[in-house]
């Protein structure tokens, strides 16, 4: 994806974790933060912490959808994921990409990936690895100032 492109739907799950959300729920109120995982991804797991910092901590004002993406046959186990998801505290929406749909539409190739949308639902940062929290958080507090001012 480009940056200022718009969120493309959430659609081609072949299942969803927690709850469901689609971009019509996300888009309008508050910035959303998409993040990219998988199972078998040991950077996805010492980020995830920080991750859900921020889902926490930005609660009221963001958004947080996590999207699994499996980088082998191996991770393809719902049950896996749904056990690997609670181990690491993954709370949010978890979307189950098996069949790799949306992963195409954003055309993702990492884990772990962080996509970061105005409340516009356009792309505003995009991050991929395990490293640059910081700078990820700094992105977010930027598009998370912008809504602020604008109401």
């Amino acid at each position: 994806m480009k940056l200022r492109e718009l969120m493309p739907e959430l659609i081609g799950e072949t299942a969803w974790i927690n709850e469901q959300v689609t971009k019509d729920q996300l888009v309008g109120e508050k910035p959303t933060l998409i993040h990219f995982w998988s199972v078998s991804c040991h950077l996805c797991k010492e980020a995830m912490p920080q991750v859900n910092e921020f889902r926490d901590n930005y609660k009221d004002k963001l958004n947080v959808v996590a999207v699994h993406m499996p980088r082998s046959e191996d991770d393809l186990n719902l049950d896996d994921i749904k056990k690997v998801a609670e181990e690491h505290g993954i709370t949010q929406p978890i979307f189950v990409d098996s069949e790799l749909k949306l992963n195409d539409t954003f055309e993702n190739q990492y884990v772990p990936a962080y996509y970061v949308f105005d409340k516009e639902g356009k792309l505003r940062h995009f991050q991929a690895g395990g490293s640059g929290m910081k700078m990820l958080e700094k992105r977010v507090n930027r598009v998370l100032d912008e809504n602020e001012k604008a109401e």
